[in-house]
């Protein structure tokens, strides 16, 4: 699998291609070399995709291109859906270019397959993409950290909401892989904490473009909510297909589980409004989320997801921590992450446990309907904050062995 591409920053200094791991006291190679993996062309292409390399970019910048003298190398890479394309891809990285950390992991089964070389290799993983709970849960070690969100966060965040508004008949249509499978475990969990009833579940292969057949089941249920346990334009698809077929319009709740702004953008808001999901950041959170965002749209014509925040938030991070830590080594890296507070235009107070979840506060909000809507870029109200300590699963559910081996 070739390197799709190759973006240099700073002054690059010869440098001697070495095998093995860092000391604890020096940087590899007099160079951090980074790998961001996701799916350039499918499904996820456009919420994460290219425009993920310009976040981690925006990082690099911001600390100058180097760390202590060390240039900053990035590779990026189209993993296709694929745990067998982005295994060869992380290995190649590892063998040939002595990569340090691999960020993006996008699609839950390929992420599942390329942590565990990581781990094998002493390198560090950033999940941003991924959404299956069981990266940090049963998956977990100690070389990756889910920076952005999981199926735990976004199941409790509004699968809860709305079963309390007295919907409690939930069908449950999911895309048929790991993330799908965890996100109908956990909205499964919560609807009937909640007192709700799953009547009825279908699984959809992956990625799908006719979701005629399952909607039709969905509607045939009676359910008072269908939950889109899926992401990206099988989310998209399944919605503008229960327009097509009246589903909204005769009662019935579509719950999209884990949408983007970049959803909404393509549904547009005659087609999205009043949809309720949670995210782990929006563009008009604060003044500091806007500024970074307007800087982003300005670099790429468009502004960014949760995920693309993530990956600048979570890469910027792993840069500082190597920079206290004077090391690229993971294991000291992760542990300089853990043992520094994140704070910046993508979390305040946010820290990192250890199962490697970053915790931090996450948000449900609504599509606004157009009359409400000021520009093209005003797509949501805030409905409540989900803080911290209650978004994610706590430690105490935790089957992480990292977990279990400190009790």
């Amino acid at each position: 699998m070739k390197i799709t591409q190759c973006l240099f920053l700073g002054t690059l200094a010869t440098s001697v291609m070495m095998a093995g791991h860092a000391d604890a006291d020096e940087i590899t190679d007099n160079e951090i070399r980074i790998g961001y993996l996701a799916d350039m062309s499918g499904a996820y292409r456009d919420p994460i995709g290219p425009l993920g390399q310009d976040a981690i970019e925006m990082a690099i910048e911001e600390v100058g291109g180097n760390i202590a003298g060390a240039n900053i190398q990035l590779f990026s890479a189209d993993d296709r859906n694929s745990p067998d394309v982005g295994s060869s891809v992380v290995r190649g990285w590892i063998d040939e270019q002595n990569v340090d950390m691999v960020t993006g992991l996008v699609a839950s089964s390929v992420t599942l397959a390329a942590v565990r070389l990581l781990e094998e290799e002493n390198r560090l993983g950033l999940v941003n993409g991924a959404v299956s709970s069981g990266v940090t849960n049963e998956s977990c070690s100690p070389n990756h950290i889910h920076w952005v969100y999981d199926t735990w966060a976004m199941s409790n965040g509004t699968a809860s909401a709305i079963t309390q508004e007295g919907n409690t008949d939930w069908f449950l249509l999911s895309a048929d892989y790991s993330f799908g499978h965890a996100l109908e475990r956990d909205v499964t969990r919560v609807v009937q904490e909640n007192g709700g009833t799953i009547v009825d579940s279908i699984r959809h292969p992956f990625p799908s473009n006719d979701f005629s057949s399952f909607m039709l089941q969905a509607q045939a249920s009676g359910a008072d909510v269908i939950a889109l346990n899926n992401a990206g334009s099988d989310t998209t698809n399944a919605i503008r297909t229960a327009g097509e077929f009246g589903i909204t319009q005769a009662g019935q709740i579509l719950a999209g589980m884990v949408l983007f702004s970049t959803d909404v953008r393509s549904l547009g808001l005659e087609a999205a409004q009043g949809l309720q999901f949670t995210t782990a950041w929006y563009y008009d959170l604060n003044d500091e989320a806007r500024a970074w965002a307007e800087r982003f749209k300005e670099r790429t014509g468009s502004m960014p997801t949760q995920v693309h925040a993530g990956l600048y938030s979570s890469t910027l991070h792993y840069l500082q921590a190597v920079d206290a830590a004077g090391t690229d080594e993971a294991l000291a890296v992760r542990q300089q992450m853990a043992a520094t507070p994140v704070d910046d235009m993508f979390a305040s107070g946010g820290y990192i446990r250890e199962d490697g979840r970053m915790v931090h506060d996450m948000y449900l909000v609504e599509v606004k309907t157009p009359s409400e809507s000021t520009d093209e870029d005003d797509l949501f109200r805030l409905v409540s904050t989900i803080p911290a300590e209650e978004a994610f699963r706590p430690l105490s559910e935790s089957d992480c062995p990292l977990v279990n081996n400190n009790r």
